[in-house]
């Protein structure tokens, strides 16, 4: 066996699983799988270096992507006059698997962090901003104010800062927020 037809096996295995794998997602139904039994919990796999989901750079994704680009470039270099032995295609071939494997995992990840983001508003950023009081807050009890962030409008629940009591509609200031306890200023 030469060195291209290696290479081959090689592109044909990473391209086999790629195809497979494209085909074949949602005939099992992708990562989540439902018992009857157990605590119905959610566990993700992978070896990912960072604190929100996303893409691994172990994944089969990425690996699949090595082994085709392995293979192919294995196939190209072998190819060339100066570079077919397989002492200079081997290395060059992994060195350009590596650099489009690499480049494949930003890509994901960059995809997967403007699409993983929440809905919920930023607490740390609410302190000084104005809300509407939906439902009255009664003397030292909790009321429910509602506030718009980034152009979307959240409700949640609020007391006076004071222990005043503010009625239905009134403007307040947002002074602080305990756990999802909201606190508030009447104006």
């Amino acid at each position: 066996m030469n060195a291209f037809q290696i290479y081959l096996v090689f592109f044909g295995v990473g391209f086999c699983f790629t195809i497979i794998s494209a085909l074949m997602a949602d005939v099992f139904g992708g990562h989540d799988a439902h018992s009857e039994l157990g605590s119905g919990g959610h566990a993700e796999a992978g070896s990912g270096s960072h604190d929100m989901p996303g893409f691994s750079a172990l994944s089969p994704t990425t690996i699949a992507t090595f082994i085709t680009a392995f293979g192919g470039l294995g196939m190209i270099f072998t190819q060339i006059e100066a570079t077919k032995s397989p002492w200079l295609s081997g290395p060059l071939s992994a060195f350009g698997g590596m650099a489009i494997a690499t480049s494949v995992v930003f890509l994901f990840r960059a995809i997967f962090k403007r699409t993983q983001s929440s809905s919920e508003s930023r607490v740390a950023t609410l302190a000084g901003l104005t809300a509407t009081i939906i439902t009255p807050i009664p003397k030292d009890g909790v009321g429910e104010i509602a506030y718009v962030q980034s152009g979307t409008r959240y409700s949640a629940p609020a007391r006076e800062e004071k222990g005043i009591p503010v009625p239905n509609g009134r403007e307040v200031k947002i002074t602080r927020v305990v756990g999802t306890q909201f606190y508030v200023a009447a104006t």
